[in-house]
């Protein structure tokens, strides 16, 4: 101590002032001895105090079904804004005109695309139709070539029947011919024998010459006959494979024009197929013109403002807030927590901007905190090194602020099993995990497997 004082400090007595004599009074100490005695065993009680473990975590306010999270709307085709019907703040009911936007792209510029389409697409129907009809008919020509070819076959059989007949009876004229033949050369070689023996004149003689030679004529006559019957039937056969070659010839032109007219046909139902598909996309491109409200909800934000500003496909316009939802909290706990978490656990949530004294290892002497219970779990690791749990409100305890809003902070205290505060203490100083546990209801559920 600095001697700067002209007052001597050695020697000094306190006993002087009250303060002094107070400090050097022995019952101050015993006092003093008192208040550390009873200190430490209020020290000693607290320690063996229950101490509920938790597991904290920080997260946001979101919307337990998916369909009703903030969503912002896109347009699937390229254009450009052209008018606004709604403003910011506005609500807005499903299926309401948000905006009107206009094509970009110089093949949709056309206003009557659709109905030229449709044209093209009428014209392609009656080319097939007509195509159609032309197969039917070579169908129906063909069927009649068929009867035809049959029923000149069947004329031709019968008049190869016939001259078949004529050739046998032209045959037996023959035969008959020969065996006249013979007869009236035996009968002239007895008449020349007696006329030899002077028995016969010479007019006989030469009367049986001439009826052998009338007789050697009716056969060579009878022999024509024949051999022209035998060429009748080689004809009329003949005539039977050239009207079969003809007919078939004519039938295979005609089922040749009928496969040309059914390949055409089959090329318009390709055309009619893609002009359908064309107008159908051309109907539905026009629609999407307008950008419609998906579900009940109020205009957040236009992303997309002004008039005459130009998108691309799948860019977002427009974002809205769904009018009927389910609050939920999305949480993040670290990766040595998540064993410790189970579908169904009991979660204290702390909305920011509402008041709440917390403390975290007394849950029933909080206040301002709110009853929560988890409800999903990811099975992957997120972004940020942590696991998300989804927490939906508690029924059984109070209700959530209706004025909590998607988006706003939340805290989360999810409570474990129950411990003296002693041991806590020595947990949270050697760094371990709070104590690994088995909810009772999953407990019974094993037991009951």
């Amino acid at each position: 101590m600095l001697n700067i004082s002209k007052n001597a400090v050695r020697g000094f007595d306190f006993t002087q002032y009250k303060s002094g004599k107070r400090i050097f009074d022995r019952y101050y100490y015993k006092t003093f001895n008192k208040f550390l005695i009873v200190f430490f065993f209020v020290l000693v009680v607290v320690l063996f105090l229950p101490w509920t473990q938790n597991v904290s975590g920080q997260g946001y306010v979101t919307t337990l079904s998916p369909d009703k999270r903030p969503q912002r709307i896109q347009s699937q085709i390229p254009g450009r804004i052209e008018q606004w019907f709604v403003q910011e703040g506005d609500r807005v009911s499903k299926g309401d005109t948000i905006l009107r936007i206009s094509e970009v792209k110089s093949e949709y510029f056309d206003t009557e695309l659709v109905k030229r389409t449709s044209e093209q697409l009428a014209s392609k129907k009656e080319a097939l139709q007509a195509y159609n009809q032309k197969a039917d008919a070579l169908r129906s020509q063909i069927i009649a070539l068929e009867q035809e070819r049959s029923l000149k076959l069947d004329q031709s059989r019968s008049k190869v029947e016939q001259s078949i007949l004529k050739a046998g009876s032209d045959s037996l004229k023959l035969i008959a011919s020969e065996a006249n033949i013979e007869i009236a050369r035996i009968r002239m070689d007895r008449e020349k024998s007696l006329f030899d023996q002077g028995l016969k004149s010479a007019k006989d003689v030469e009367s049986r010459t001439m009826i052998l030679r009338a007789a050697e004529s009716d056969y060579v006559g009878a022999r024509n006959d024949f051999d022209n019957a035998k060429n009748q039937v080689a004809i009329d056969q003949f005539e039977i494979r050239r009207i079969d070659a003809n007919y078939a010839d004519k039938i295979a032109k005609t089922m040749s024009e009928l496969a040309s007219a059914r390949s055409a046909s089959f090329e318009a139902e390709i055309e009619v197929s893609k002009l359908e598909n064309t107008l159908t996309n051309y109907t539905m491109r026009r629609g999407l013109e307008y950008i419609l409200a998906p579900q009940d909800g109020f205009i957040n934000k236009a992303i997309k403002g002004g008039i005459g500003e130009t998108f691309k496909e799948g860019e977002s316009l427009v974002s809205i807030m769904p009018l009927d939802y389910a609050l939920a909290v999305e949480t993040y706990v670290r990766p040595i927590d998540m064993p410790l978490m189970h579908i169904g656990e009991k979660v204290r949530v702390e909305f920011d901007g509402w008041p709440a004294i917390v403390f975290s290892g007394w849950p029933n002497a909080s206040l301002g905190t709110y009853g929560a219970k988890v409800v999903a779990m990811d099975r992957f690791i997120s972004d940020n090194n942590m696991y998300r749990i989804l927490l939906a409100p508690d029924f059984d305890d109070r209700p959530w602020p209706e004025q909590v809003r998607v988006g706003s902070g939340a805290r989360t205290i999810a409570l474990l099993s129950d411990v003296p505060i002693w041991f806590e203490l020595w947990r949270q100083l050697n760094g371990f995990p709070p104590n690994y546990y088995t909810p009772e209801t999953q407990v019974e559920m094993n037991k009951k497997k």
